[in-house]
């Protein structure tokens, strides 16, 4: 699922909103709005004091990295919220937000007016309407190869290997870092059988789900709605070993829902602000948001390309909120990379955070995963993970294979928090720092992987130049007992062929046959120099259907295998 939402409003200033006359005028029958408060006078909260209204972690996190508590971080001032809570018709305060210095309400528009003439109120502009839409069908996960069984040394990962290995969290782990002390927000759209399933018991036994937020529905139940913030969770907390292993499977978890699947309005990117101020205020280290906003439900309220500015949408100002404070932000570039569209959304496009392409095992590409630059001309996306065919948890705990930069922001949000585990006195501008040199594309980013795919050793190293780590292990071959090619169909310059164990540790002849039985390729492999997986060269072949058959060079019996290129 790719959640991609437009929002058409400006923030000026990085506080502003409509004019309250225009605000007023709107045609439009809200029933949630957000309001902006004109200052923060007459506060019984103080910088002074910053143990009133955020945890020790929080300033403790700040403190490491010598950030101050600015009147930003004040909440709100409680009399302007009674003042709200007064007004005829008992509008509803769902949340309030300290750095926009607003609250987000739910009331009719006779109300909402009375609202916008209190003294205390600059503006205001609305975030959903009325009646509400009927619910939609959940996105399906975009379909992939089949999760695949393997009994090979390294199956520790089970069917996730791959998806670790391409960014160094199997050299991570060996080296001990885990994701041990380290929090992670994860927001999404809903987390069922988050509780039940084996591959994530260790976080419910260990405690190591430390809050939980339903910012659509109200509370703290999160076990509902939507799975696919289950995938999202998986692919950083997974920990069953032989079947399933995530990014960072021993770290803390904050689970947010922020995402109503059921509608498309601005009142998301809104709980995308509520949840980013709550991870701040219980000292999250990490967000990972595979969540993104272009247009909503309403069109008069979709983003244009030069709203991707990371400072005009209410959830760019959040993520770089978020970042001002601390954290490292991991959001999803988006799925547009193959429409109309094409670019990232948002909050993807905010400044001093990590947007997440994808690219397949191959190290290409996904031909989905959204462009950039941004609108004001930054390098996006900043970093690409695998986001083909990984391996993804559902919500009854079984393993398939899905697509999207939903996938490849949580793997690669796990490797941050290895990587400031291994790191602890680097700031979260200095992590991103580390991996952004560390991107396979470090010397030439673009706007189509930015600076490539990162690697845990290679940052490391780079750091610690007089204790490196052992450089990150080659590929695995695909999780097989049978001689297997991936991708299947190829579209690429390059198959990887997948040698059971039968064929491996002897010299190999391998031949690409066509349809009407032609040879068109031909390849002999030495003994001891094949390795798993096989890499073969694809380029020059003409779309259609092909075997691929290996035998020993020495002869003797030889396996086949079927695949399409196109």
């Amino acid at each position: 699922m790719k959640r991609i939402i437009w929002l058409a409003w400006l923030l000026v200033g990085g506080l502003g909103a409509l004019p309250r006359a225009q605000a007023q005028t709107t045609t439009l029958a809200p029933r949630r709005y957000l309001v902006y408060f004109q200052d923060k006078a007459n506060s019984p909260y103080s910088v002074a004091r910053p143990q009133q209204f955020l945890s020790a972690r929080a300033l403790a996190r700040r403190q490491r990295q010598g950030i101050a508590v600015r009147p930003r971080d004040l909440p709100v001032t409680p009399a302007y919220v009674a003042q709200v809570r007064a007004v005829s018709g008992s509008p509803q305060v769902l949340y309030t937000t300290r750095w926009l210095n607003g609250a987000v309400l739910s009331c009719d528009s006779a109300t909402y007016a009375q609202v916008l003439q209190l003294p205390a109120v600059r503006s205001g502009r609305p975030l959903s309407l009325l009646p509400p839409v009927a619910p939609r069908a959940a996105p399906p996960v975009l379909p992939g190869p089949p999760a695949a069984r393997t009994t090979e040394a390294r199956a520790t990962y089970g069917a996730a290997y791959a998806q670790n290995q391409l960014i160094g969290a199997v050299a991570a782990h060996g080296a001990g870092f885990r994701g041990e002390g380290m929090q992670v927000a994860v927001f999404d759209a809903g987390f069922p059988g988050v509780n039940q399933m084996a591959a994530l018991q260790a976080l419910q036994t260990q405690g190591r789900v430390a809050s939980t937020r339903n910012f659509v529905d109200g509370g703290t139940s999160v076990y509902l709605r939507n799975g696919h913030g289950t995938a999202t969770l998986g692919l950083i907390a997974g920990e069953l070993p032989g079947t399933y292993v995530g990014t960072a499977p021993r770290a803390t978890f904050h689970l947010c829902i922020t995402e109503d699947v059921n509608s498309e309005y601005p009142i998301e990117e809104a709980n995308w602000l509520a949840a980013a101020e709550y991870a701040d205020s219980v000292g999250v280290d990490v967000i990972s948001s595979s969540l993104g906003y272009t247009t909503f439900d309403q069109p008069a309220l979709s983003h244009t390309y030069a709203e991707l500015n990371g400072r005009t949408a209410i959830s760019s100002l959040a993520a770089l909120g978020a970042a001002r404070v601390g954290m490292v932000v991991c959001n999803s570039a988006g799925n547009d990379g193959g429409n109309a569209w094409h670019y990232i959304g948002v909050p993807a496009d905010a400044d001093s955070i990590i947007t997440v392409g994808a690219v397949d095992s191959l190290r290409q590409h996904a031909g989905f995963s959204s462009y950039g630059p941004t609108a004001d001309g930054r390098i996006k996306p900043t970093l690409a993970a695998m986001g083909v065919a990984s391996a993804v948890l559902t919500p009854v705990g079984t393993v398939v294979r899905g697509n999207g930069t939903s996938y490849a922001c949580p793997e690669l949000a796990g490797l941050v928090a290895d990587f400031w585990q291994a790191n602890p006195t680097l700031t979260a501008q200095q992590v991103i720092a580390a991996l952004t040199r560390a991107g396979s594309q470090a010397a030439a980013p673009d706007n189509t992987l930015g600076y490539g795919i990162p690697d845990f050793t290679t940052a490391y190293n780079l750091l610690h130049p007089g204790q490196p780590l052992a450089a990150t292990p080659a590929a695995p071959a695909p999780p097989t007992e049978t001689l297997s090619v991936f991708p299947n169909p190829s579209r690429g310059s390059e198959l990887l062929l997948g040698l059971p164990p039968a064929l491996r540790g002897q010299a190999l002849r391998v031949r690409i046959v066509d349809a009407r039985g032609a040879l068109v390729a031909e390849q002999l492999v030495p003994p001891g120099a094949a390795p798993v997986p096989l890499r073969l060269p694809a380029r020059g072949l003409a779309p259609g259907t092909y075997q691929c058959v290996v035998r020993p060079a020495a002869g003797g019996a030889g396996q086949v295998v079927r695949f399409s290129q196109q």
